[in-house]
């Protein structure tokens, strides 16, 4: 019997500082336990119907100052997209989605698929899954003639070496999850971050700088300088997301998306900076 995840908080806390008009939380993944679930998923969603857990949210984009939110599709759903396409539509104008597909993706895949709101694929080299950089790099010209990107969660340490020159060839958008999901003990000199840092400073990438709770405690210190680092190189590479409603836990404890976005506004306290990276550039990654 697989475990079930843990359900969110009812309302997360309010922001302590100006969150701008039109900000988007660009990583959030929705869920529903009426909505076909993937044979190979590692744990089931908490229970609650699509529809409750859309309500759920939007009660935490109201409290957090959020108007956009970008839902991320999780592969405990596999290769079937139908869980993120419903919530894009129940979501209106104010989602974009990512979805999911595999090597063999067509050109009717990517159509249906952006014809539902979804701008981007997502790859995963660290809970695996039916994508493969091989498969990215052969789709990635059907991408770019639609308009989407690639997103994806690698760690740095392990992994960003051996992306960077593909990276910076591929004629679509790539988009690192959670800060690149460093080995935090390596500092921020690490090589595989010190690439990141320069793909995003030099505009060859983009990243989210979201979820430090998946590498260490609340009040997370220990991720502030790597979110620092990364936003000083390039916020117009920077977006910023709450990971709600935090599935896939593992070791980590369940965060309070509010204190995870007063960490945030903590570190970056530019007005300007804030507005660049939770307003100006989603928008121009996911086409609000």
């Amino acid at each position: 019997m697989l475990p079930t995840a843990l359900p969110p908080i009812d309302t997360p806390t309010s922001p302590i500082g100006n969150v701008p008009r039109g900000a988007c939380d660009a990583h959030i993944h929705m869920v529903g336990d009426d909505m076909p679930l993937w044979d190979g998923r590692v744990e089931d969603p908490a229970a609650g119907s699509l529809d409750e857990y859309v309500t759920r949210y939007r009660h935490h984009m109201d409290v957090l100052g959020m108007e956009r939110c970008v839902i991320v599709h999780s592969i405990l759903y596999g290769a079937n997209n139908d869980v993120t396409k419903a919530a894009v539509s129940a979501m209106g104008d104010a989602a974009r989605g990512i979805g999911l597909v595999t090597d063999a993706a067509t050109e009717a895949d990517l159509d249906d698929l952006r014809d539902a709101g979804i701008v981007g694929v997502r790859l995963n080299y660290v809970h695996g899954g039916v994508l493969s950089w091989d498969g990215v790099k052969r789709i990635a010209p059907m991408l770019a003639a639609r308009g989407m990107h690639v997103q994806m969660l690698m760690n740095t340490h392990k992994h960003m070496q051996e992306l960077a020159d593909d990276v910076r060839a591929m004629p679509v958008p790539v988009c690192f999850d959670h800060i690149g999901w460093p080995d935090l003990s390596l500092g921020t000199q690490q090589e595989g971050f010190e690439t990141l840092r320069q793909l995003v400073s030099d505009g060859a990438c983009h990243v989210k700088l979201s979820a430090p709770y998946r590498f260490c405690d609340a009040p997370y210190e220990a991720a502030s300088s790597f979110i620092e680092t990364l936003a000083r190189a390039n916020p117009d590479a920077c977006v910023w997301g709450s990971d709600w409603p935090h599935i896939m836990l593992a070791d980590a404890k369940l965060p309070d998306a509010g204190v995870l976005l007063n960490h945030f506004m903590g570190i970056v306290t530019d007005e300007d900076t804030r507005r660049r990276i939770l307003v100006d550039t989603p928008a121009r990654l996911y086409g609000f």
